[in-house]
C-alpha cells in the first residue's frame, strides 16, 4: 500500500470527483478501468480489491432514461416545427442516440461504484429475529 495514500473513507464530494474521473473510490490515484468498461482486478496505487463492485444494469439504465428524455424531446420538437421526412430522423437522432449513450456510460458506472464504496453498500441481508 503507498504510504502517501489516506486510509480514510473520502467525502461525498470526493467520491463523486472520483467516480467522474474513473479513479479508485479509494485513494483517487489507480485507474479503475481496464478496457472500455472492464474494471482491473484492483487499485495499481492503493491495493483496493475491486471484487466487491456489483453495479448490474444501473448505469446503463440512468444513461438510457436520460439519452431517451433528451432525444424523444429534440425529435419532438424537430418534428413539431419542421415536418421533416423520416429519413431525416434517422440521420438526425442516431448520432446523437451514440453520443448521448456511449460517452456517458464509463463515467456512470465509475460514478456508481464510488457512491457504492462511499456508502458501504452491500448485498441485502435478512435479520434473524425470534418468533413472536
Amino acid at each position: 500500500m503507498n504510504p502517501s495514500v489516506s486510509p480514510q473513507i473520502p467525502t461525498l464530494f470526493q467520491s463523486v470527483l472520483r467516480g467522474l474521473a474513473c479513479k479508485c473510490p479509494r485513494c483517487g490515484e489507480g485507474k479503475l478501468f481496464a478496457g472500455f468498461l472492464a474494471l482491473r482486478p484492483r487499485c495499481a496505487a492503493c491495493g483496493l480489491d475491486y471484487t466487491f463492485i456489483d453495479t448490474g444494469d444501473g448505469p446503463a439504465i440512468f444513461i438510457i432514461m436520460l439519452a431517451g428524455a433528451i432525444v424523444v424531446a429534440c425529435a419532438l420538437i424537430v418534428e413539431v416545427k419542421f415536418q421533416p421526412p423520416f429519413w431525416l430522423h434517422a440521420v438526425l437522432w442516431l448520432p446523437l442516440i451514440l453520443v448521448t449513450t456511449l460517452l456517458p456510460l464509463r463515467s456512470m458506472k465509475s460514478l456508481l461504484i464510488a457512491l457504492q464504496f462511499h456508502h458501504k453498500a452491500a448485498p441485502g441481508r435478512l435479520i434473524e429475529r425470534e418468533p413472536k
